[in-house]
């Protein structure tokens, strides 16, 4: 008699070796990110400051960063999630970690030599704007492929831990090290990105979905498009997130609460961008032993109105603890929505298409990340930073309550378990699971 070789849901995906190789570069390439991405939004409103600049026209630069990183992700995402799903999303993985390198090795020169200044700041963010267009799709694309569908939302609960323990770990490093020495942090982060493209090699050949013949760019991103707009679940749960973090991104002003309202200097600012990243950790390590498993739809929209109400209060606060503890919160909050959404897009997705709609769901997170950045930094020109994150978590708010009605697949949505039609689909289906056993040591 056959043995039943299936993984249980509550087995953990670090036992496959793929997995784990993966896990570590997303960590580390997550830890240089993070680690760079502070020190060039410290740097930019410190010398915005030092040049003469006001608050509100400081705050005008660090949005100036959002737009810039934007413009090229979204020109560039019709041909990102085709290369996701043409080319081998390792090697799309490793160029893009390279691209990261190089951007790490020029700003560690450009501020060793004392010769760092905005327009340089300018011309690195639009480079990392073509690394994420990149990046995003082939990676998230990846992941499923590294596992069984058993144990798929453990691992994009573990792929979570990675993305928030470099979320965490990754400001700590930029800020401090930054005040031992200024030109540090994009030299540690270099290593940290050499290192991730080291663990990404380690994954074995997967499968690669099948390529449909003849097909342009353009006529793959208007298919992945027009799948997300037919998939009521699927545009629900992206919009959803676009909308509320677009709109409550608070992020962005972080130089600013750290130099001219909380005045804790460069190391409050990485505890300030390390305490959401803790709430959303400690999150996804809950989720990874004990996974969600009703009630999911409610709860996303629970998660983000706490979201947005959090964000009112840290707008709000002059008190570092109580900021700490709302940023906490914000951090936590997100991550719950997070895993939900992700859980359901990747399991409500064919494997063919998941590189495509993997990229129109990066373009709604950067257009809630990047370009709003760039909203939030010239809200606050417009109105001051404080009232800027407060009008934008009352904007938060009020996306959930529209949404509930607007797409009340939502809240009715009960589990993970993807539509009739999508079953049997299964993301490793070129890679049986007995396979994928075999790489489990």
């Amino acid at each position: 008699m056959k043995t039943d070789t299936a993984p249980k849901p509550e087995a953990s995906p670090l036992r496959i070796a793929n997995f784990r190789a993966y896990w570590l570069a997303r960590l580390t390439m997550t830890l240089g990110q993070y680690a760079m991405m502070l020190i060039i939004g410290w740097q930019t409103y410190n010398i915005a400051r030092d040049s003469g600049m006001d608050v509100a026209e400081a705050s005008g630069q660090l949005a100036l960063i959002g737009l810039l990183q934007f413009v090229p992700l979204f020109l560039l995402t019709p041909f990102s999630g085709w290369a996701a799903d043409h080319f081998d999303r390792r090697n799309v993985g490793r160029a893009t970690i390279a691209l990261q390198l190089l951007c790490a090795g020029a700003l560690a020169w450009l501020t060793w030599s004392d010769s760092i200044a905005l327009w340089s700041i300018y011309a690195v963010a639009i480079v990392l704007g073509i690394v994420r267009a990149f990046n995003g799709p082939a990676m998230s694309a990846l992941a499923p492929n590294l596992v069984p569908k058993a144990i798929l939302p453990n691992a994009i609960a573990l792929s979570s831990i990675s993305w928030q323990t470099g979320m965490i770990v990754g400001p700590a490093v930029g800020g401090y090290t930054y005040a031992i020495f200024p030109s540090l942090p994009y030299l540690v982060a270099a290593g940290l990105f050499v290192f991730a493209m080291t663990a990404l090699s380690f994954i074995g050949k997967v499968p690669q979905p099948p390529r449909p013949q003849n097909q342009q760019p353009i006529h793959a991103m208007v298919e992945g498009v027009r799948y997300v707009v037919r998939n009521k679940m699927v545009l629900g749960a992206i919009t959803l997130d676009l909308f509320a973090v677009f709109l409550a991104g608070a992020t962005a002003l972080f130089p600013v609460y750290a130099r001219d309202i909380l005045k804790v200097g460069e190391t409050g600012l990485a505890q300030l961008a390390m305490a959401p990243a803790i709430g959303a950790a400690l999150t996804a390590l809950i989720f990874s032993f004990r996974p969600l498993k009703t009630n999911v739809g409610p709860r996303m929209l629970w998660a983000v109105a706490v979201f947005g109400l959090a964000t009112i209060i840290f707008g709000l606060s002059t008190s570092m603890p109580l900021s700490l503890a709302m940023l906490f919160i914000v951090g936590a909050a997100d991550m719950f929505s997070v895993y939900i959404r992700q859980s359901l897009i990747q399991l409500h997705t064919p494997d063919e298409k998941r590189g495509r709609v993997s990229s129109v769901s990066l373009l709604t997170i950067s257009a809630s990340n990047e370009f709003g950045d760039f909203f939030s930094g010239s809200l606050a020109y417009a109105l001051g930073p404080v009232a800027a994150v407060v009008t934008g978590g009352a904007g938060a708010i009020i996306t959930v309550a529209a949404w509930t009605k607007i797409f009340p697949v939502l809240r009715t949505t009960r589990t993970f378990d993807p539509p009739d039609e999508l079953v049997g689909q299964q993301p490793n289906r070129e890679l049986p699971e007995e396979k994928l056993q075999e790489q489990i040591p």
